[in-house]
Parts: C-alpha cells; sequence; structure tokens
C-alpha cells in the first residue's frame, strides 16, 4: 500500500467520510438516522464544539476515518480525549491505517495539553484489541450505561 496520508476533514470532505461512516455502522451493526450524521458532520465543522475527526488518505481515496471528543475530567487539570469512532475500509485492514489515524489522535491530544486518550471497542473487536494492546494499555474498568428514548 501506498503512504498514508491523515488530514482533518474539512467542507469539502463529506462525499468521502460518509461511505466510512456508513461502513462503520455496518460493522457495529447500527442504523443512525440521516439527521444525527448531519448534525454531527456539522458539529466537526464547528470550532466551538469539542469534536474532531480525520481521515486517512491514500491517493484520493478516504480508506479509515477517525473521530475524537475532548472533554473535561475531575481526575487532572488538563482535558480528555474521548477516541470514539475508528473505522478502516475492509480493503485497507492490517495496512497500519488504524494505527496511523491513533497515532493522529495522539499528536493532536499532546499538541492540545490533553492528558489521556482513551476509548472503547466491542469485546468481540478481537483483530482491532491486537493492535490496542500494542499501542495502549488495557482499563480494568467495565463500562456501564442507562440509554434514554
Amino acid at each position: 500500500m501506498q503512504s498514508v496520508g491523515i488530514k482533518a476533514i474539512d467542507h469539502n470532505d463529506f462525499d468521502l467520510w460518509l461511505p466510512l461512516w456508513k461502513g462503520y455502522q455496518r460493522f457495529y451493526e447500527l442504523d443512525i438516522p440521516e439527521s444525527v450524521t448531519l448534525k454531527t458532520w456539522a458539529r466537526f465543522l464547528d470550532p466551538a464544539e469539542p469534536m474532531h475527526a480525520a481521515l486517512a488518505m491514500v491517493d484520493e481515496q478516504a480508506l479509515g476515518l477517525v473521530h475524537s471528543i475532548h472533554h473535561r475530567s475531575t481526575w487532572t487539570t488538563g482535558d480528555h480525549c474521548y477516541l470514539q469512532d475508528l473505522f478502516v475500509a475492509d480493503v485497507a485492514r492490517g495496512s497500519g491505517i488504524g494505527r496511523a489515524l491513533i497515532e493522529h489522535v495522539y499528536a493532536d491530544a499532546k499538541r492540545r495539553g490533553v492528558s489521556r486518550v482513551h476509548w472503547l471497542t466491542h469485546e468481540t473487536n478481537h483483530n482491532a484489541m491486537q493492535l490496542y494492546d500494542r499501542i495502549a494499555e488495557r482499563s480494568e474498568f467495565i463500562q456501564y450505561r442507562k440509554l434514554f428514548p
């Protein structure tokens, strides 16, 4: 595979980003409403929002995406960064794109003075966990949640 470039999204990238976003949803068997997708896209482009998105590009083709959210912490004076979504197109898995996207988030977090990057993955996502175990520490915490209609 050719050299991978990571770029923060801009207004012109919606048509590159959307197929990856839909691929992410298929992977996790989600169906996020279009209204939420459009609001999320708008948030990425709003400098007042703490949400960020980047694409992994090979030539002119987008092969991966990453979304992150910066938030306050009661444990540190610096913000934390939640890496919420990471997806690599099927044809590019195992090529280093996932790692490059995570390293992009790490670099951005350091530049912004963030003290921690954290994320979740599904317990069945064994391929991704092989990468995660090499580049981060696995937390001993278990997630609980309550969903509201």
